[in-house]
């Protein structure tokens, strides 16, 4: 398996923080080169929360009956769609 593509940054931020975030990573027995797995964890949980929070505002007008129907429909797609892929394949 080939190592996935990376894009290297430079972070400018304040050395109370740099601190802090070493600290927390050197108690928990990790490395100079887990600060890169760390920032991208936590950049992932960001973008992650606040998509979460963008779709409960963009839905916070619907019924919860209805949402629920909404929800339902979309899983029994996919889930039609998944096992029309799975019967195509060998």
């Amino acid at each position: 398996m080939s190592e996935p593509e990376t894009t290297r940054l430079t972070i400018t931020w304040s050395k109370q923080v740099d601190l802090a975030l070493r600290s927390f990573l050197g108690a928990r027995g990790m490395k100079k080169g887990d600060i890169s797995k760390f920032i991208e964890q936590a950049v992932q949980w960001r973008i992650f929360h606040q998509t979460v929070n963008a779709t409960r505002g963009a839905f916070a007008e619907v019924p919860p009956d209805e949402l629920q129907k909404m929800i339902d429909e979309a899983v029994d797609d996919v889930r039609a769609s998944h096992y029309r892929e799975s019967a195509k394949r060998p």
